[in-house]
């Protein structure tokens, strides 16, 4: 069997406060799917109480909506897919508690070794230049590794890699405070990182 002719099963488990990474993730997903890929979305869901919550304004507002058009991810969505592109804002220069909770939660499938050569990626967003965009996708990188993922960095595969925006180690949005990213060049790495990433799926398992 060809590559061309299979058709790989993406999964993109992300986590968005304001809708930011919500629209990094809609674009990887874009690329994977123009690349053939049956794509699954899911956000990572909080893990602090509504009284949290709903004391930054507009977190519980966005949190519901987001739930409400994405499922949470489950252990089942990473046995099905042969691609994980994981998605994540910085915090700290590291990954988001929700999705790491996630993460964590893969344990079992770890002991198995049941993700074992599967495609792996990531991409992250900060508020500011200097906020941990990359940092943050190289902490991934490890988990990747622990998973028996198989890592596939964007690098500078693509023109689009060349427009000051993202970074070779994954897609990113640099959305400023209040947030309005991310822009056309960064949309268009995510949709790159996509492609890549089921083109290099479609290999693995032809």
């Amino acid at each position: 069997m060809s590559s061309a002719s299979v058709s790989p099963k993406i999964l993109i488990p992300f986590y968005s406060r304001t809708g930011t990474l919500q629209r990094l993730a809609e674009a990887v997903a874009e690329g994977a799917r123009a690349a053939g890929a049956e794509v699954r979305l899911r956000r990572a869901r909080e893990l602090v109480g509504v009284d949290i919550l709903s004391s930054v304004p507009g977190w519980k507002e966005s949190a519901d909506a987001m739930n409400a058009q994405y499922e949470a991810p489950t252990a089942d969505d990473a046995v099905w897919a042969d691609g994980i592109i994981f998605g994540t804002p910085t915090r700290f220069g590291a990954v988001s508690s929700e999705l790491k909770a996630y993460i964590d939660g893969l344990g079992g499938l770890w002991a198995k070794g049941a993700l074992n050569g599967k495609a792996g990626s990531v991409f992250a967003g900060s508020a500011t230049m200097h906020g941990g965009n990359e940092v943050t996708s190289l902490s991934l990188y490890p988990v990747l590794a622990h998973l028996g993922l198989i890592i596939v960095p964007p690098g500078f595969a693509d023109a689009v890699m060349f427009a000051n925006a993202g970074t070779p180690y994954g897609a990113s949005v640099v959305s400023g405070n209040p947030p309005a990213g991310p822009t056309d060049a960064e949309l268009a790495v995510a949709r790159f990182q996509g492609r890549r990433v089921t083109e290099v799926a479609k290999k693995l398992i032809a």
